[in-house]
């Protein structure tokens, strides 16, 4: 069987709330590709409730936002028909998030994101984004990615145009 790659794993130095592998009290969501969809499984607990037993919209947020912030990451390499651990690096942050939330979602069960890419150039990114619980969709999200770094420019942080 072959090993996930998790997009999260080939950011070095990232300090998110919500992916940063270097956050120790962060949500340390892990993103993978099936396919053309990219997948993150995550267990919430009852610290990140709105109310008893019900996730906060907001932690909602932060994980479809990281794991679709991730996937551009992931799927400019692959773009470039390339490994995401090789160079040059591309960082991406939120240009759009747009939420739809339907219905309460549970702390106890385990939670499944599913990414798909909808339209991409070389300075943006967008998709669309599924959270689930106990297999019902909860919410759904338009997410737009926008490239922010590339490590081939000179090392420095470059707003793209």
């Amino acid at each position: 069987m072959k090993e996930k790659k998790y997009f999260q794993d080939y950011m070095p130095g990232n300090v998110c709330f919500g992916c940063g592998t270097e956050h120790p009290e962060g949500l340390q969501i892990k993103s993978y590709w099936d396919g053309s969809v990219a997948i993150c499984h995550w267990q919430p607990e009852e610290k990140y409730r709105g109310w008893p037993r019900l996730l906060n919209g907001g932690i909602m947020a932060t994980i479809i936002d990281c794991h679709c912030i991730g996937t551009a990451m992931a799927y400019a390499c692959k773009q470039e028909d390339r490994d995401i651990d090789s160079t040059p690096s591309y960082r991406y942050a939120t240009g759009r998030l747009k939420i739809n939330y339907y219905t309460p979602t549970s702390t106890k069960d385990l939670i499944t994101l599913r990414a798909q890419i909808i339209e991409h150039n070389q300075r943006k990114i967008a998709m669309t984004c599924t959270l689930k619980s106990r297999n019902i969709i909860t919410a759904e999200a338009e997410v737009i990615a926008i490239k922010v770094y590339n490590s081939s420019k000179n090392n420095e942080t470059k707003q793209f145009e």
